[in-house]
């Protein structure tokens, strides 16, 4: 009878919040003396990550930092940031990663709307968060990461890193959340609509996220992971997390080069590594005399805009591995993969490479991802040349925008999460993005907003008017390319326009190149975009 299967309740017993907090003290308990994080001199076994975490969750809370506050981090992929993944939710509250690269003004914007109780900082940033208060006009207490392999930086008050953890109580009773839907990290977007929108994630989707990931990579039990993708972007593809897990090893690496990562690879026994596709440009064009031979086939996780297959095809032959990966920062990052096929094994290295760029199907555990029209909702047809937009659904789709519910039901309407990306579906169920309905511009894994950069020209007294499209770059995937009409008369140049451009924004965002002509125009006045963007694809990049 139906009245006897709901006869049960949820207890304790048989309901437990997902978190993946849950996986550190697994991990810690099954084997406390495998070396958890390597970083130059430094190691922890998994057993003293857990006691330096709870020790800095110690602190936070006799702070007064708890449930649903928000704590900024600056910082570098140090074990610091490594540890603040598991440390800041275990005190209850959101870890909010910023990205390192921003200048003063949007780092001012994160800590104002975040609602930020605490930050905690690298050295190497303090200049740009003590500009960015000064901004807001409102002090924060700061606690500095001093990393002697750092590039140094003033302190901002007394507090260091290493404080928390030295007067933290290692007994400090700390537990998961009371309830999976708790909020647990707030990633702000490149600000593709202007400011950046603040992007929660929950702790029922990063557990998810991070339990889909070694099956979709198909991961050993403790892979050696060079943590080579930023963990201010998307938690690190919830790597972190997923890690743990799998009871591997994370070799942190602060600055990525190629001699870096091959020296790493060599020295650690490196088994995985993720990173945007500038990172297999890096590899790929890495001096002969700065290579090491791979002992092993090394397994790397790539996403951004589909790396080209020329460098697909000259990763793998220096022995690399490589999996096309696609998702966005309200999706926990990937959620589809390029899963191989075996009848691809037959096919040249060309045309290997080709399917390699393509986004795949969705991780498993990801619900759905389809392409649909965006006029009538229906699936487009299998074929391979119908464009449609990218959707997704499942557990890994945000909560919403931080204090943005407009933007949040527009974004989730329809009982899918809208991309924004225009693709196709091939016959075999392969989404392959083929446009971007949006002007977003993904530049070495970035965002760039090609409105921000617009705006930012539209400041310069010379300009009359400017549209900003993607260029294909060989080392960064694309690049803001700038096509601008100046007042009659006026002497400015490429030069001094990017070099107005760099002082207002920061410098990955900033236009490679700059066409001065006439825009063209719909008879209503509408600049031809797409004109533009072939024109930007003729356009050898020039590196300023």
């Amino acid at each position: 009878m139906k009245a006897h299967f709901e006869a049960f309740g949820k207890q304790t017993a048989n309901h437990v919040p997902l978190s993946p907090l849950s996986f550190l003290e697994r991990t810690a308990a099954i084997f406390p003396d495998r070396t958890a994080v390597i970083y130059h001199d430094r190691s922890y076994t998994w057993s003293e990550v857990l006691e330096r975490t709870t020790r800095i969750a110690a602190s936070l809370k006799a702070r007064g930092i708890g449930l649903g506050d928000t704590v900024s981090v600056m910082a570098a992929n140090t074990p610091e940031l490594f540890e603040l993944h598991y440390a800041v939710p275990m005190a209850g509250a959101v870890l909010n990663t910023i990205n390192t690269r921003l200048e003063a003004e949007t780092v001012a914007y994160i800590l104002d709307h975040s609602d930020a109780k605490l930050v905690i900082a690298d050295t190497a940033f303090s200049s740009v968060i003590e500009t960015a208060m000064e901004l807001n006009g409102a002090r924060l207490p700061v606690v500095n990461i001093v990393d002697d392999h750092g590039p140094g930086g003033n302190r901002i008050g007394d507090e260091t890193y290493e404080q928390l953890v030295a007067n933290g109580d290692p007994a400090f009773s700390w537990s998961g959340p009371e309830d999976e839907w708790q909020a647990l990290a707030l990633n702000y977007t490149s600000g593709t609509s202007g400011r950046p929108k603040g992007v929660v994630y929950h702790h029922r989707g990063a557990y998810l996220m991070a339990m889909g990931t070694p099956i979709a990579w198909e991961l050993p039990r403790h892979p050696v992971y060079l943590y080579t993708v930023p963990m201010f972007h998307c938690n690190g593809w919830c790597h972190a997390w997923a890690m743990t897990l799998m009871a591997g090893t994370i070799a942190c690496i602060r600055q990525v080069t190629g001699k870096d990562v091959f020296a790493l690879i060599e020295d650690h026994g490196i088994t995985h590594l993720g990173g945007a596709p500038i990172v297999l440009s890096m590899l790929v064009n890495t001096p002969e005399q700065d290579r090491r031979a791979l002992k092993g086939t090394v397994r790397i996780m790539t996403a951004g805009a589909p790396p080209p297959a020329a460098v697909l095809a000259a990763t793998k032959a220096l022995g690399f591995e490589v999996m096309q990966v696609y998702g966005l920062t309200e999706t926990y990052g990937h959620v589809s993969q390029c899963l191989w096929r075996e009848e691809w094994n037959e096919l040249t290295a060309d045309e290997q490479a080709e399917l390699q760029s393509w986004q795949g199907v969705g991780f498993p555990m990801t619900d759905a991802i389809d392409v649909i029209d965006r006029e009538t909702g229906a699936a487009v047809p299998w074929d391979g040349e119908t464009q449609g937009e990218i959707v997704i659904r499942g557990n890994t789709v945000m909560k919403g925008y931080y204090k943005s519910p407009e933007a949040t039901e527009e974004a989730l309407s329809g009982g899918w999460f809208k991309s924004g990306d225009a693709a196709v579906r091939h016959p075999n169920g392969y989404v392959q993005i083929k446009d971007r309905l949006k002007d977003v511009i993904i530049s070495g894994g970035e965002n760039i907003s090609s409105v921000e950069v617009e705006g930012v020209l539209h400041r310069h007294p010379d300009v009359v008017l400017a549209a900003v499209v993607a260029q294909p770059d060989e080392k960064w995937g694309e690049v803001p390319c700038a096509f601008v009409e100046l007042k009659e008369g006026s002497d400015a140049t490429e030069d001094s326009l990017i070099a107005f451009c760099r002082e207002q924004m920061a410098g990955f965002k900033r236009p490679k190149k700059i066409v001065f002509t006439e825009l063209p125009k719909t008879a209503t006045g509408k600049i031809q975009k797409y004109v533009l963007r072939q024109e930007a694809r003729s356009i050898t990049s020039e590196t300023k």
